[in-house]
């Protein structure tokens, strides 16, 4: 990768031996790696893999039977979604989670919820201070409608969207928050080649010019080991790669767990 803004720094998020099962089913088993300040952190594997879960172990939505998250040095067990948006984690979904009958504009509102300090009467009133926060509120959002390059759109329902856009308003709405951390799941999956690049080239923008650290799961190998910093494999719940774009692509495991022997 070029030289950047916002160098890779020391580990922010520490995953340690975390195990999550289901009954029978054991979607994690073990998993340990880390993710450094301003990096680009890939999570691969075959569907199935454990990658999905993975993510929902880091904000919150699963709290693993074995294990433990270190964000910033501090350890957590029983962390919900709500309290991991607090932290500054943010996160986007496979399966795109916006309010279709809304506005971008309003979708990417919600993204501030939590920045907003004024009590419900006062928001219904709009005056004084909830007046003032909502103008503010609403600035970062059109700095990042402008950032993301929607301002054509910023007033149109999200349901009569095309998909790819859809999927950059998802993007823009956890931007709002200022996440320092960034969970991706999918975000170029559905899009066409055009799209991708697209997509490719907003996460590498957000990463270089808020210096946010990203984890992100992807299908799409070449956008993998195109914009990747480091990559870790799954494969049935278990860790079966971890290193650099470089060294997946020859480690044998992944090679024939994953990729194949024709990549």
């Amino acid at each position: 990768m070029s030289a950047r803004a916002h160098p890779v720094g020391e580990v922010v998020l520490s995953v340690e031996n975390v195990s999550l099962s289901f009954g029978g089913v054991k979607a994690l088993q073990g998993i340990t790696f880390d993710v450094r300040e301003h990096e680009v952190r890939a999570i691969i594997g075959p569907n199935g893999a454990g990658k999905s879960s993975m993510l929902n172990v880091i904000n919150g939505v699963y709290h693993p039977q074995q294990g433990t998250i270190k964000l910033r040095g501090r350890e957590f067990h029983d962390m919900n979604s709500h309290e991991a948006a607090k932290m500054g984690i943010a996160r986007t979904f496979q399966n795109i989670a916006l309010f279709k009958g809304m506005s971008v504009l309003d979708n990417i509102m919600t993204g501030r919820n939590l920045k907003m300090r004024c009590n419900f009467l006062q928001q219904a009133l709009w005056i004084g201070p909830a007046r003032r926060e909502e103008m503010a509120h609403r600035r970062a959002v059109e700095e990042v409608i402008d950032f993301m390059e929607i301002q054509h759109i910023r007033k149109t329902p999200v349901g009569k969207l095309a998909y790819g856009l859809q999927k950059r308003v998802e993007l823009a709405r956890a931007l709002a928050a200022e996440p320092t951390l960034l969970l991706l799941d999918e975000p170029m999956a559905g899009m066409n080649l055009e799209e991708k690049q697209d997509m490719c080239r907003f996460v590498l923008d957000v990463n270089d010019h808020f210096g946010t650290t990203i984890v992100l799961i992807e299908h799409d190998m070449g956008v993998v080991m195109d914009i990747s910093d480091r990559v870790v494999v799954l494969d049935y719940g278990k860790k079966i790669g971890d290193g650099t774009p470089d060294q997946i692509r020859t480690n044998q495991a992944v090679i024939d767990a994953y990729l194949g022997v024709a990549h």
